[in-house]
């Protein structure tokens, strides 16, 4: 009995841990390769559950462990709630592990350990719809998202999204565990390495390349760190004069970062001359962000702003999608004292009402988003599907100035960019600060969160739709539809039989004879 608790208590601990190593491949640390076996430790944990029901639990505190892991920097802002976040989130995770134990437990057969190549996959794929919800946090930490500079995956991403890369990468750690684990299983793990391979080949090969058409000049001024009672204005003045500085660059368009501007600028005229001001010395307009309460309507809202020589143009967006708890409270009348524990929103910003596509004096068409925003794919292929030739995403992450955040939220930008087939421009406060091509790759080099500069680049403009912005996220609908099959064949056997399709039996233990 003593044996078997200690036993039960080892596997939830190695569940937690084997959940939370995926993290390593997303930046900071970077290491991308690692995501093609980040999962067989926790996989191979989970086939060996004695039990659905421990699989059930394992699946659950390894999702757990992931939450916490690829979000520890929201610490600051989140403090006590990151934990039971992590714990209602990790419910997610269940039905995958289900499908690991029944289709890869015990001694799978060629077909059934088909059958799971492609079903775990897409039960994997089901999670990351789930939490991808802006309720439930956001699509921040997609698998796929881990493959931000691998250029054969960012080919991928312009078929299917960041969810067609997802589903490939959780296919060969499937391959992996077979290879592993199960050697009656082996033919079809090197045929779903060979079709991954054979995949990528293809869409590398063939798939068109975005056709190049023009350019455009882009200067993003990144001020760096502005702390104190009168930072807003410090960093407005910053930004001033960084941007003073691009004199000479003829820039097309210049892009402050989020919350840039503290203060509305119909009420306040003097900001609004300033920025006309520039606008006209450098002969381009201003996208500036600015973070204040409006004087036109109640509340504070996070707008994207364009500013011309004679002062805003009129083209204006409000952010729609705002960050849980920084920005807004959940059920404040509940969870309101979390602004007393730890950096929540004291105040809920208030939501914009629809995406918005601006026009630049030489024709171009921008789509903005801000900070959060750049995490959906959703927003970026409607503004390209409205006309949008250049998406800009205004961001700041200095809450999180030296934790993975600042990275992590830049290559985001390379996978929007990848599946959009247009460059994304992101600008932010305190770094880092990048730009990417129609294709995902870096332009120019990034601006790391120790840089308080401007600079300019070359930006290369594309025509021309990719799959996904025609198609949107077909990935989910495909790994919906064989979910669908596989329970309707699996209900339908069950009521021929008159019982339950019997659980796959553990592993056998291995002894000294063999």
């Amino acid at each position: 009995m003593l044996l078997a608790k200690r036993t039960r208590w080892w596997r939830a601990a190695a569940a937690v841990a084997a959940g939370a190593l995926p993290c390593l491949a997303f930046p900071a640390p970077g290491l991308w390769w690692y995501a093609y076996v980040a999962l067989v430790p926790w996989m191979l944990l989970l086939r060996s559950a004695p039990t659905g029901r421990r699989a059930a639990l394992e699946g659950w505190l390894g999702g757990a462990g992931f939450i916490v892991a690829v979000h520890h920097w929201l610490l600051p802002s989140l403090h006590v709630f990151l934990v039971p976040l992590a714990v209602l989130l990790g419910l997610l995770w269940i039905p995958w592990a289900l499908l690991v134990r029944e289709l890869f437990g015990g001694v799978p057969g060629p077909g059934r350990a088909a059958a799971g190549l492609v079903l775990v996959p897409a039960g994997w794929l089901l999670s990351e719809l789930a939490r991808s919800w802006q309720g439930l946090g956001g699509p921040w930490g997609l698998l796929g998202a881990s493959q931000w500079q691998v250029p054969p995956a960012l080919r991928l991403a312009s078929v299917g999204g960041v969810w067609l890369v997802s589903l490939l990468v959780v296919a060969l750690n499937c391959a992996v565990v077979l290879l592993v684990a199960v050697e009656r299983a082996r033919v079809p793990a090197v045929a779903s390495l060979a079709g991954c391979a054979v995949l990528t080949g293809v869409v590398w090969l063939w798939l068109p390349r975005p056709e190049v058409s023009g350019g455009l000049r882009v200067a993003v001024v990144q001020p760096g760190p502005v702390g104190g009672a009168d930072g807003a204005e410090r960093r407005f003045d910053t930004g001033e004069r960084l941007t003073r500085d691009l004199a000479g660059t003829r820039p097309d368009l210049v892009v402050w970062g989020e919350s840039s501007v503290g203060a509305d600028l119909a009420a306040r005229p003097d900001l609004s001359r300033r920025l006309a001001a520039l606008s006209a010395e450098l002969g381009a307009p201003l996208l500036v962000n600015v973070d204040a309460r409006r004087s036109d309507r109640p509340g504070i809202y996070k707008s994207s702003v364009l500013v011309g020589p004679e002062g805003p143009t009129g083209d204006r967006y409000d952010k729609m999608r705002l960050v849980p708890f920084g920005e807004y409270v959940p059920a404040r009348s509940v969870l309101g004292w979390a602004t007393s524990v730890g950096k929540a929103a004291g105040e809920d910003r208030m939501r914009g009402a629809a995406p918005v596509v601006m026009a630049l004096p030489d024709g171009v068409r921008l789509g903005p988003l801000v900070c959060f925003e750049s995490a959906f794919p959703d927003m970026s292929r409607h503004l390209v599907r409205e006309g949008a030739g250049v998406l800009v995403a205004q961001s700041a992450t200095s809450t999180f100035q030296d934790s993975w955040a600042p990275a992590q939220h830049a290559s985001l930008a390379a996978l929007r960019a990848a599946e959009t087939g247009r460059p994304v421009v992101h600008a932010t406060l305190t770094g880092v600060s990048a730009v990417y091509g129609p294709s995902g790759g870096p332009i120019g080099p990034a601006l790391p969160t120790s840089a308080s500069t401007a600079a300019v680049y070359e930006v290369p403009l594309a025509r021309g739709t990719t799959p996904f912005v025609r198609f949107g996220n077909w990935p989910a609908g495909a790994s919906l539809a064989v979910l669908g099959l596989y329970c309707a064949a699996r209900g339908v056997r069950a009521v021929r039989l008159g019982r339950p399709a019997p659980e796959p039996s553990a592993p056998p233990a291995r002894t000294a004879r063999g």
